[in-house]
């Protein structure tokens, strides 16, 4: 199973960039879109049901309420047995969740928030981050597996950031955030990425638009598809896709073998 997870930084815009003719080409069994930024009312047909081969994708979206903001999405060539928000409205008002139910695992697609400057969102961010915790661990204590992909906006350590010394206070990589990366993964959880490639530096998954930040590398690890630790044996690899353009993220892609 080939899952793409990818912060597009708005949906529509990257339809004028060859979106759909990407969806085509890579055709994975299922895409979790961030930062869609737009409800389905908004969207093309080519967005809301688009021309790939094989199975069709059925389309779940979770729009914020305010226009032109946040926004996850889930395209899934198999059905999920169920779709649904987090339940809890501070955040699911802002479209920050799906939860899609396999039968072998539960795939969380989530934007984490941004911090912002000065501080501004910290608390919510932790809340959000918490309630993060806190669902991943209950579907473990069920006896599932889980699989949350998405934005953290958060580089963890100072190898997935190219400057870490420089943004010691930047939104994104502030202690808080980062200690709370650690509480997750101290948590039992697993950072797929970094399983693969331990103390790898310059692997990045968003870049400023300034600077030729893209072009010299000079960017933030963001981006994430984690498990739980009992889940790991499953997952066959977990790359990050820089090549691919269109969005300041790039995606991230992981296979199971389920």
């Amino acid at each position: 199973m080939r899952i793409i997870s990818w912060n597009v930084n708005g949906i529509r815009s990257l339809e004028k960039r060859g979106f759909t003719d990407w969806l085509v080409k890579e055709n994975p069994d299922v895409l979790c879109l961030n930062e869609t930024k737009a409800e389905p009312g908004q969207l093309s047909s080519a967005l809301l049901n688009p021309p790939v081969k094989g199975p069709a994708y059925s389309v779940f979206w979770a729009s914020s309420k305010r226009k032109g903001y946040s926004g996850v999405a889930i395209y899934t060539k198999k059905k999920p047995d169920d779709v649904r928000f987090m339940n809890k409205p501070e955040f699911d008002n802002e479209g920050r969740v799906l939860i899609a139910e396999y039968k072998d695992f539960s795939l969380i697609a989530a934007y984490f928030p941004n911090s912002q400057y000065e501080r501004k969102r910290i608390d919510y961010k932790l809340a959000f981050n918490d309630a993060m915790l806190k669902l991943c661990n209950s579907i473990v204590k069920k006896g599932r597996h889980f699989l949350l992909c998405g934005d953290f906006n958060v580089a963890h350590t100072p190898i997935d950031i190219a400057r870490p010394k420089a943004n010691e206070n930047s939104p994104g990589y502030l202690p808080e955030e980062r200690e709370w990366m650690d509480k997750f993964t101290a948590s039992g959880h697993v950072d797929t990425f970094r399983h693969f490639h331990p103390g790898e530096p310059g692997h990045y998954t968003w870049w400023s638009y300034m600077g030729q930040a893209r072009r010299n590398n000079v960017g933030w690890r963001l981006d994430y598809h984690c498990v739980d630790k009992n889940f790991l044996s499953k997952v066959k690899s977990s790359i990050i896709r820089a090549e691919v353009e269109g969005s300041d993220h790039c995606p991230v892609e992981i296979t199971l073998d389920i």
